[in-house]
């Protein structure tokens, strides 16, 4: 498969999304996860269900913030990742709403170094977990999340390195 034997790194990886994510991924024996999130608690929390669940899988907790460019790419020089899941990003609309400037500073901005930590590490491919409120932007989780897809579409073109790839889920219980 795409997944094993290759160090994987995913971030948001305590989050909803990031954490199913990772339980997936583990099972297709990588190996290694980084796994990188911003909530101590959460980064705890996904890594006892590892230890639990998948106890032969390697993984690194990496507490970081993607909105650190500098702490990302030591992150990347550190783990090596083959792949990367791009899971973190603030998703509660009205939320976003009221807070924009963290909105675009982690869906665009830390997308934005993600990406480029990507590209400098020479990964094979990194996919960003985006949403359906992407499409037609009605709200800034939406309109933060077109902006950051149209930069991974753009590192993707006429290029030779990594590929930049997309996923959209709906509405996720």
């Amino acid at each position: 498969t795409l997944i094993a034997g290759k160090r994987i790194l995913v971030t948001g990886a305590g989050g909803s999304i990031g954490s199913q994510l990772v339980k997936l991924i583990a099972g297709f024996g990588p190996a290694h996860l980084c796994l990188v999130e911003n909530g101590e608690f959460n980064l705890w929390k996904i890594e006892q269900d590892l230890k639990a669940l998948f106890p032969d899988v390697t993984c690194t907790p990496r507490l970081t913030d993607i909105r650190d460019a500098n702490r990302l790419r030591q992150v990347f020089a550190e783990s090596r990742p083959d792949l990367v899941f791009h899971a973190a990003a603030l998703k509660h609309v009205p939320i976003v709403e009221a807070n924009l400037g963290e909105g675009v500073m982690t869906n665009i901005i830390g997308t934005r170094n993600v990406a480029d930590a990507s590209l400098e590490a020479g990964v094979q491919a990194m996919v960003q977990v985006s949403t359906d409120k992407a499409v037609m932007p009605a709200s800034a989780v939406g309109a933060t999340k077109r902006v950051a897809e149209i930069y991974c579409q753009s590192l993707d073109l006429g290029q030779t390195g990594p590929r930049f790839m997309t996923v959209r889920f709906g509405n996720v219980l």
